[in-house]
C-alpha cells in the first residue's frame, strides 16, 4: 500500500521512476517510511503492469502499487516530485517534460552534475540535449552545498519546479573524506589520490560479467582505470571546495559486497600539521552534520557499519614520514547515502522537511 497521508502538512506525492532498479527501490522503501512522502506512483518500461511487490517481495504487505510506463503527462497528474533512478543519459528526454509540467526532479543520474556540458559530452559520449538546465541544476551533497538546496527551497516555496542533481557514490564518499582538508588549507599539492571499493550492487540490478557470482564472489578487481566517468565529477567537486582546480586520480574497485562504498584518499599535507590538529579539523567541520561522523584518532571507517543506512562515517591520519600525506577514509552504502537515502535527503531540505526525515536510523548491529 502507498505511503499514509502524514499527519504533517504539507506532504508530498512522488513518483520514482526506474523503480526496479536497485537504486529505485531503494528510494521506493525510503518512501514508503517517510512520514511526508507518499508513493503513488513507480514506472519501468519493460515490468509495466506488475506490482513492484511481485519483482521485490520484501515489499509484500507494505506496498501495492503497480508498474507503469514513465508518461510525462500521467507523473505530473500523479506527483507533485519524482526520482529519477535511471541509466546516464535516459534523464536527458524526461527531465526537461517534468520540469515544464510542475514536478520538482531528483535526478540519481549523471546527466545533471557536470556543469560543463563538453566535458559530459566528452565523458559520456552522447550530445547533451538539455544543457540550458545545467546552471539551474544543483548538486545534491547537503554536507557540502546545503545553502544552495536552501535557496532552491525558496524557489520551489514561490511555485517553481526544481532540479537536484543527485551525486554518484564514488563522488560522495571521496568528497566527504577530503573536503575538510581542503577546506581548511592545509593541502599542499593540487593532486588527490582516491582509491574506492563498492559492493556489487553498485554496478546495477542488470547483471554483467564482471558481476556474475562465480566472478566476482571470493575476487577483489580494480576496473575503469584511468578512465572511470565518475572522475569529472569527483574534479569539479572538490575543486569547488577548494576555490581552485585539482586534479584527481580515481581508481575504483570491485568487491564481493552486495552494499557498501569505502574510499580512501590521499592529500599532501603542509609541513607544519600535527595529527592532532588533522583529528580535530575534521571532528569540527563534522560535529554538526546529522548523517556524517568523524570516528575517533586511530580509528578507521568499515563499510559494514553504515550498511543500509543514510550515514557516512570517516576516519583520518597523517603519514609523517617523508611526503607528509593525509590518509582519509570515508564508508557509505553505495545504495544509501551514495544514491537513494541522498536523494531524499536533499528532498528534504528542499521540500522544507527536517533532513533527517525518514533517514535517521543505525545500520544492524549483527
Amino acid at each position: 500500500m502507498a505511503n499514509a497521508a502524514s499527519e504533517l502538512s504539507p506532504s508530498y506525492n512522488v513518483c520514482v521512476v526506474g523503480a526496479t532498479g536497485f537504486a529505485g527501490v531503494e528510494v521506493c522503501r525510503l518512501v514508503l517510511g517517510h512520514p511526508g512522502l507518499n508513493l503513488v506512483m513507480a514506472t519501468d518500461r519493460k515490468e509495466a503492469g506488475k506490482r513492484l511487490a511481485e519483482l521485490y517481495p520484501a515489499l509484500e504487505g507494505v506496498c501495492d502499487v503497480v508498474l507503469s510506463l514513465p508518461d510525462p503527462d500521467a507523473i505530473a497528474a500523479a506527483a507533485d516530485v519524482a526520482f529519477l533512478a535511471v541509466p546516464h543519459t535516459a534523464s536527458l528526454g524526461l527531465t526537461p517534460q517534468l520540469l515544464e509540467r510542475g514536478v520538482s526532479v531528483f535526478d540519481l543520474s549523471a546527466d545533471y552534475r557536470l556543469k560543463d556540458p563538453q566535458v559530459y559530452e566528452d565523458w559520456y559520449q552522447t550530445p547533451h540535449t538539455s544543457a540550458n538546465l545545467l546552471d539551474q541544476a544543483v548538486y545534491g551533497l547537503p554536507e557540502l552545498f546545503r545553502s544552495q538546496l536552501q535557496h532552491l527551497a525558496q524557489r520551489r516555496a514561490d511555485g517553481e519546479a526544481t532540479l537536484v542533481a543527485v551525486p554518484g557514490c564514488y563522488p560522495t564518499a571521496t568528497s566527504l573524506a577530503a573536503a575538510p582538508a581542503l577546506e581548511a588549507g592545509i593541502v599542499t599539492d593540487s593532486l588527490i589520490i582516491s582509491d574506492a571499493i563498492s559492493g556489487v550492487s553498485g554496478a546495477g540490478r542488470k547483471p554483467s560479467a564482471r558481476t556474475h557470482f562465480c566472478h566476482a564472489n571470493e575476487s577483489v578487481e580494480a576496473y575503469g582505470v584511468a578512465k572511470h566517468r565518475h572522475t569529472p565529477e569527483i574534479e569539479q567537486t572538490l575543486s569547488t571546495v577548494a576555490g581552485k582546480p585539482v586534479d584527481v586520480v580515481f581508481t575504483p574497485h570491485l568487491a564481493p559486497l552486495n552494499r557498501g562504498l569505502l574510499a580512501t584518499v590521499y592529500l599532501q599535507a603542509s609541513s607544519d600539521l600535527t595529527a592532532q590538529e588533522l583529528q580535530d579539523i575534521y571532528a569540527s567541520r563534522y560535529a554538526a552534520e546529522p548523517l556524517v561522523t568523524t570516528l575517533p584518532a586511530g580509528c578507521m571507517p568499515q563499510t559494514g557499519s553504515v550498511a543500509g543506512t543514510a550515514r557516512a562515517q570517516v576516519g583520518v591520519a597523517l603519514d609523517a614520514r617523508r611526503r607528509r600525506t593525509i590518509i582519509a577514509s570515508c564508508a557509505i552504502d553505495n545504495l544509501g547515502k551514495g544514491a537513494a537515502s541522498q536523494a531524499v535527503q536533499g528532498a528534504n531540505v528542499v521540500l522544507g522537511f527536517p533532513e533527517t526525515m525518514g533517514l535517521d536510523f543505525a545500520a544492524p548491529v549483527v
